[in-house]
């Protein structure tokens, strides 16, 4: 037995040596990582650039410019469609309806680990298929669908009103401040935190950093109705973000609050995968900030004026470069009514579709007129969590890119424009970014 003792501490002793390399700084190695290149997503190098309008707007001239520096990021090379957010409602949707069933019925919840262990709180199994068609299913489902007295005909419909998504995150910047940091000498926090209610709270611990939100997810259909006084858009409410027909046109009528629900669910979903087959997380996908998506609109040509790096709408063939609003209001000279398919129109420099025109784009930025000159040259970033009691102009978000219904002035990578963060817009969609580990990409991928 101590012959035993003594070869497994001498075991130990060797494997100890091995990794300390005999007494030697080694550091402690964790397994590569290899950054899983995302789907439809185009990468962005690193760079600088002037943003702002160029000299030869003359209508924005008298504008600040500012020379910035940006780090590497991928961007979705197209907004996000109709059948990628229909992912995301139809993921809300059954997640709700999992949660009824499981009030009910056993399998559709797990309350043992692997090893068989009791789970503090159960999870939902996501195995077992939805009897939607199943009559004991159908009762326990009820609360999902619109009540009898609200139908139009006899159509069972899912009631979009309770369709809501719950997320988490980390208020950073709230964290990071002096006046918030943790007091060794009296074992707490000092300061107080807002939460997304914007109440002022004393800081408990770590937690009281992590905000909670709980978001309608279903898209405004009613903004095609909404956005045009005298105008008969009405069959669009109806066909636009159902029918398989648009499921490659580009999501429209969300809000800035639902895009950014979208980003976290977008990486909850990445994440996930991720974790069950092993590996380590990867960045959490966004809204870009109002630099990179000017940096990214540019495709490397930094004084261009539009995406398409010319000075004209046209190109040399008399072809309009873009989707939008052409030649006073004759909307089908560009070869698109309202909006487009995505990728109707030839990319930019950097492989992205639509950075001018189609629908215009939501970044994470608060609107300022005065940004340029506060915001800081190293990856600039200004935002504000507006509160609900805030006044309207607090809630301005920046929109860039121009739309279907904006004149060629909107499409020029230097204009801003804002909206409010929780209207809902005709022509307004979004994509996301997702920040890279790597400054050269080729280079982590060999």
């Amino acid at each position: 037995m101590k012959k035993i003792t003594l070869f497994i501490s001498l075991i130990a002793l060797l494997q100890s040596c091995s990794n300390a390399r005999f007494g030697e700084l080694s550091g402690v190695k964790s397994k590569s990582f290899h950054e899983p290149t995302p789907y439809g997503m185009s990468f962005v190098r690193q760079g600088a650039f002037n943003l702002g309008p160029d000299d030869q707007e003359v209508a924005f001239s008298n504008e600040m410019t500012k020379t910035v520096s940006l780090d590497a990021f991928w961007m979705d090379d197209s907004e996000v469609t109709n059948s990628e957010y229909r992912q995301f409602v139809n993921w809300v949707r059954d997640s709700i309806a999992r949660t009824l069933l499981a009030e009910r019925f056993p399998e559709y919840r797990i309350t043992e680990d692997r090893k068989g262990n009791p789970l503090s709180s159960p999870r939902l199994n996501w195995k077992p298929e939805i009897g939607w068609g199943d009559f004991d299913q159908q009762e326990a489902l009820q609360p999902l669908f619109i009540p009898d007295e609200e139908r139009f005909g006899n159509r069972r419909e899912i009631d979009a009103r309770r369709l809501f998504y719950s997320y988490e995150w980390i208020d950073l910047q709230q964290a990071a401040k002096r006046a918030n940091s943790y007091n060794f000498n009296s074992s707490a926090y000092d300061g107080f935190v807002f939460d997304e209610k914007g109440n002022s709270n004393r800081i408990v611990n770590r937690a009281s950093f992590i905000m909670k939100d709980m978001v309608n997810v279903y898209p405004d259909t009613l903004c095609w109705v909404r956005d045009f006084t005298y105008s008969y858009n009405d069959p669009r409410t109806s066909y636009y973000f159902y029918h398989p027909a648009f499921e490659e046109y580009p999501v429209v009528g969300v809000s800035w609050k639902q895009a950014k629900a979208f980003c976290a669910w977008r990486t909850e979903l990445k994440n996930s995968y991720m974790r069950a087959i092993g590996d380590a997380d990867v960045q959490a996908y966004r809204l870009p900030t109002e630099a990179e998506w000017e940096y990214a609109a540019r495709g490397h040509r930094l004084a261009s004026m539009y995406p398409w790096g010319g000075y004209y709408a046209r190109n040399q063939n008399g072809d309009f470069q873009a989707n939008f609003k052409p030649l006073r209001g004759n909307y089908v000279a560009d070869g698109g009514m309202a909006a487009a398919e995505i990728r109707s129109y030839d990319p930019n420099d950097y492989g992205l579709y639509d950075m001018g025109g189609n629908v215009a784009e939501w970044t994470s930025n608060a609107y300022d007129e005065s940004a340029y000159e506060i915001i800081h040259d190293l990856n600039p970033n200004y935002e504000y969590n507006a509160r609900p009691d805030d006044p309207a102009v607090l809630k301005r978000k920046v929109v860039r890119g121009g739309s279907w219904k904006d004149a060629a002035s909107y499409q020029q990578v230097g204009t801003r424009s804002y909206e409010y963060q929780d209207s809902a817009k005709s022509y307004i969609g979004f994509r996301c970014v997702r920040t890279t580990f790597c400054e050269d990409f080729s280079a982590s991928a060999r």
